[in-house]
């Protein structure tokens, strides 16, 4: 049984029909990307799942448990996070602060555990945990946006555009952060414009157009396919 299931969902901005039927799985431990251009419904897709937007047809399934009308936030004590486009940090709390707003559910004995641990995962987020995070660079209010997710337990990750308004050397380290996680088990769905840098991580990966699943393969498929080479890879 996969971890995610969505299946044949309709989501809408009153009568404006943004997802169209769209089915995917999520294997436990895989990073799954989303690609496409703007407005395919990649961002409405990860919202639907999370319990921001609530589809008008078809199911999410998380752990065989049904969530398409669960609000999110019943679903971070289920088990998913989601990074928002834009990183949402607190702006006016400090590093440490957020990473404590990011465990809030929880009434476990590891949280202080957990915080050491996000300080060797973000070396970064470690020097400067009493700094506010609204003074941070682009690159390393992502780190904390990611780390605030991760304080939260999850067993799916929800990132929506990571890599967006970050210099390319920065680029590089979000996407070895996203690795690194799988490799400690974490299972992840991510939504990337950088099409080249989501799929030279994903295991699989599906291309979304005007809100319905146009393409799925193994990541390194569709990376040599043609489509996908000159619609979104910029390969003539």
């Amino acid at each position: 049984m996969a971890l995610l299931e969505v299946n044949n969902i309709h989501t809408y901005y009153g009568n404006i029909h943004a997802l169209k039927g769209i089915s995917f799985t999520v294997e436990k431990g895989e990073i799954i990307a989303l690609i496409g251009s703007n407005g395919a419904g990649k961002t409405t897709t990860l919202r639907t799942i999370a319990g921001l937007m609530e589809p008008r047809e078809g199911t999410v399934m998380f752990d065989g448990e049904e969530i398409s009308t669960a609000r999110a936030d019943t679903l971070v004590p289920k088990g998913i996070a989601m990074v928002p486009e834009g990183r949402g940090v607190f702006a006016k709390l400090t590093v440490e602060e957020n990473l404590e707003m990011g465990a809030y559910i929880r009434r476990d004995k590891a949280v202080k555990k957990d915080l050491q641990y996000m300080y060797e995962l973000f070396p970064r987020l470690g020097e400067r945990k009493k700094q506010y995070a609204g003074t941070m660079s682009g690159g390393e209010q992502q780190m904390l946006a990611i780390a605030r997710a991760l304080m939260s337990q999850p067993r799916l990750i929800l990132l929506d555009e990571p890599s967006m308004g970050l210099a390319p050397v920065l680029v590089d380290g979000v996407f070895d952060t996203i690795q690194r996680i799988q490799a400690q088990g974490m299972t992840v769905l991510l939504v990337e414009q950088n099409a080249h840098m989501a799929l030279s991580i994903a295991d699989r990966g599906y291309v979304l157009q005007s809100g319905e699943v146009v393409m799925s393969d193994n990541a390194s498929n569709l990376q040599k396919d043609e489509t996908v080479q000159k619609t979104y890879l910029g390969i003539d």
